[in-house]
């Protein structure tokens, strides 16, 4: 068992602090991966099974929402007791659901270990807490962008996931292992139990724990505070959507672009790596700028590319005096210009990711584990919510673009909130400029950065 120190809300980097980040990277790219790898098994199970477009964003969604719903208790007990021991505890306990994919005959028997398998989604929140516990403010943007850039796992079922199914497919290995799609939770498994290990012997034994001695009351106290709930709106957009799309884009890419699965997987995966690579970039971006502008960024670049892609295919109609009609404008947005799209959406995604996780050690130093577990478990909640509603949407409008008209309606919101936040903020600091268009930066007050 490894000790425990406690240390104030605002301490000094570490010695082996860094040997923490890259731990918990590793760990938790490799845990993200078995959170989102029924993204690419869902379709040769699907196939297999003979179920339904909305049977399928089920298996996904009931993954999701285990990865989200246990994001705050898990925080609070990094907090307490540690980083390193959740984090060991997490990769071995994730390991059995894990390899009992692989033996999956049925849809119900694969809704309840789709279900326990997304118990791996909540590693982010243990993470968070666990490297904020070990970094100075200077380099806490920095550090948990880094450990978020372990959202690429994402793309690592994408990307391998395709070649092993298709060279492995009717294969039967030791011990009744199955090749096909089968065999790839079972890697994962393995992988898990040796990511175990090596943690256990890498990371510091004498461990921090910020909330170690303070109450749970205490802890859960800034929760009443709407500001933490603002940026939980922000994280569903940019991290919630984001765990969706990874998981839907394939199909959506194999459904209207006739592509092979290796290559939606391919093609996803040029969504995810930005998405996630990013990350660290926006930390220190929002270290360097301000988180706000950031988020002004990306939700700026979210709401272009997504009202372009819930429009993809069109023209304008004119009505003439006569009654007569004539089509104008004639558009369609090919699959290389999809792409790109889906890239820049990716790219805004990441950046967005890192700024709104800048705020919580900035302005909830003493309860980063609470804060951050509430803000991801609610982001992480938005991907649980947002793939059963791309598949009844395209059945309700019949429109597969729907999917991005529900991320741009998203997004909108957000923006809407954090405007208004801002003008009111501005308002409240500097009346005689709130009917300015342009207003100097220099008049904004640390206090008043703070209120975002």
């Amino acid at each position: 068992m490894s000790a425990l120190i406690e240390v104030p809300p605002v301490h000094e980097t570490g010695k082996g602090a860094f040997r923490v980040t890259a731990m918990s990277t590793i760990a938790f790219t490799l845990m993200f991966a078995v959170w989102l790898m029924f993204g690419i098994l869902g379709i040769p199970i699907q196939k297999e099974l003979g179920i339904s477009d909305e049977q399928l964003s089920w298996i996904s969604a009931v993954a999701v929402l285990n990865g989200s719903m246990w994001r705050l208790p898990a925080g609070i007990l990094a907090d307490r007791i540690g980083g390193r021991r959740v984090t060991i505890f997490m990769l071995f306990a994730c390991a059995l659901p894990t390899y009992m994919v692989s033996m999956a005959h049925s849809y119900m028997w694969l809704l309840v270990l789709a279900f326990l398998v997304g118990f791996a989604g909540n590693l982010f929140s243990v993470g968070t807490a666990w490297n904020s516990a070990w970094f100075g403010k200077e380099r806490q943007g920095l550090a948990l962008g880094i450990f978020g850039a372990g959202n690429v796992g994402a793309s690592v079922t994408k990307l391998i996931g395709p070649g092993i199914i298709a060279a492995t497919a009717g294969s039967t290995y030791g011990l009744g292992i199955q090749g096909g799609w089968r065999l790839i939770p079972v890697i994962y498994a393995v992988l898990l139990l040796i990511t175990g290990v090596v943690t256990w012997l890498v990371v510091p034994r004498q461990d921090r724990a910020p909330g170690r001695s303070k109450p749970l009351k205490e802890m859960l106290a800034p929760l009443s505070n709407v500001r933490v709930w603002r940026f939980s709106l922000y994280y569903v957009a940019v991290f919630g959507a984001y765990v969706a799309l990874s998981a839907w884009l394939p199909k959506y890419y194999m459904d209207n672009f006739d592509v092979t699965l290796a290559a939606a997987g391919l093609l996803t995966a040029t969504f995810i790596f930005p998405a996630s690579l990013l990350r660290p970039v926006g930390g220190w971006l929002s270290d360097r700028f301000g988180a706000r502008r950031i988020m002004y960024a990306s939700f700026g670049v979210m709401l272009l590319t997504s009202g372009i892609l819930m429009m993809p295919n069109g023209f304008i109609t004119v009505m003439h005096p006569d009654g007569s009609a004539s089509d104008h404008l004639h558009y369609t947005i090919a699959l290389p210009l999809f792409v790109l799209l889906v890239f820049l959406l990716g790219c805004a995604m990441g950046l967005g990711k890192a700024a709104v996780f800048k705020h919580i050690p900035e302005y909830f130093p003493d309860n980063v584990g609470s804060v951050g577990g509430l803000v991801g478990m609610l982001g992480g909640l938005g991907g649980f919510f947002l793939p059963p509603l791309f598949a009844y949407s395209k059945t309700w409008s019949g429109f597969p673009s729907s999917t991005f008209f529900c991320i741009f309606i998203l997004v909108a919101v957000c923006a809407v909130w954090m405007h208004l936040t801002i003008v009111k903020m501005l308002h409240e600091n500097a009346p005689e400029l709130a009917g300015s268009i342009e207003i100097p930066m220099e008049i904004v007050t640390s206090d008043s950065e703070a209120r975002l």
